[in-house]
């Protein structure tokens, strides 16, 4: 009986989210630029077979425990931009031979919102840049110091550590979600941890990556400012290093914070369809996933890797976490399939 109810499970959730891929489809109808997954494709016999295989996976799997997590946060692209375009070959062929979610999306629009809901599960009702704004809520550092998991953020462009101006040269404040959170900004022990990017190379070198690392490029390299060509290139200077320091069971997420369309899905996302790559020895080689996801997804990914309690939107029902992204023997049995069956 147990076990009609985890199939059951995973057969609802199938569905859930497949209506949740209808609705992306109308939303996304006619738009452009394009996206790396089309409504046509999603609707095809082997997009729909995909979709359910992953939502059976998050139903009876656990993100497994990762040793290291570092996000890259790129600007304003949607996937068919980037992922495929000549312009982008590096990051082409890095989605390629790791994992690539074709069907994530940001979160709103502008910049913003979608950073402080990548760290605190929350937009906080922002709906512009607002450089001067604080915020007083729970964030990923508060979880993560107190599972006593290290990290720090590493800014290009940020002049010293815990710098509080809005803006030096082509670093930008509203791309730095932790100087938002009061508890950090105002607490020099962790603020001493948002650091310039120049630190990054140094703490490779003494084998100091912390078990969870954030990156925000400059407004350049970030392809805000200059073109995809431009973050290509930066990027493929900064990845391989990160990919060797995270080791066998870490892994590199390289997302965007929004699109240029308002594609969406999963109740809570309408911030366009947004490149997004999981790279490292953790993840399952060549998968190119058609379930869709949103940026709550990556935090969640990230709490439920470590234990921590989910915040805001990674909290919702409606928020897949990314488990079928790993491979599938370093992902562990969720707690309900693990209970044997019963009579």
């Amino acid at each position: 009986m147990r076990r009609r109810a985890w199939l059951l499970t995973a057969v609802l959730l199938a569905a859930g989210l497949a209506a949740g891929v209808t609705v992306f489809a109308l939303q996304g109808h006619g738009t452009r630029p394009s996206a790396c997954i089309t409504d046509r494709q999603q609707l095809q016999p082997a997009a729909v077979a995909s979709r359910h295989a992953e939502t059976a996976i998050i139903a009876r799997r656990r993100v497994p425990r990762l040793s290291h997590i570092v996000i890259i946060v790129m600007e304003n692209r949607e996937c068919g931009q980037v992922i495929g375009s000549p312009d982008a070959p590096y990051l082409t062929a890095l989605a390629h031979r790791y994992a690539q979610p074709r069907a994530l999306y940001g979160t709103t629009h502008p910049s913003l919102p979608n950073y402080l809901a990548l760290t605190s599960g929350s937009t906080f009702g922002i709906t512009d840049a607002c450089s001067g704004c604080s915020v007083r809520a729970r964030n990923l550092v508060d979880e993560l110091e107190a599972a006593g998991i290290s990290w720090k953020a590493y800014m290009e462009g940020l002049p010293t550590p815990c710098f509080q101006g809005r803006r030096a040269g082509l670093y930008r404040r509203r791309h730095n979600p932790f100087m938002f959170y009061d508890d950090i900004a105002h607490n020099p022990k962790r603020c001493a941890k948002v650091v310039p990017l120049s630190q990054l190379g140094i703490d490779e070198a003494h084998h100091a990556l912390p078990q969870f690392a954030w990156i925000s490029p400059n407004l350049c390299h970030d392809m805000h400012n200059c073109s995809t060509q431009a973050g290509d290139t930066f990027l493929s200077r900064l990845v391989p290093p990160l990919l060797r320091a995270v080791g066998q069971r870490g892994v590199v997420i390289i997302t965007w914070d929004e699109g240029e369309t308002k594609r969406g899905c999963c109740l809570k996302a309408a911030g366009g369809n947004i490149p997004t790559i999981l790279a490292g020895p953790s993840v399952r080689p060549g998968l190119r996933s058609a379930l869709p996801y949103d940026a709550y997804s990556i935090l969640r990914t990230i709490e439920d890797s470590w234990r921590l309690p989910r915040l805001g939107g990674a909290a919702c029902r409606c928020t897949p976490p990314l488990t079928p992204m790993f491979r599938a023997s370093l992902t562990r049995v969720s707690q309900s399939a693990a209970r044997p069956p019963s009579g």
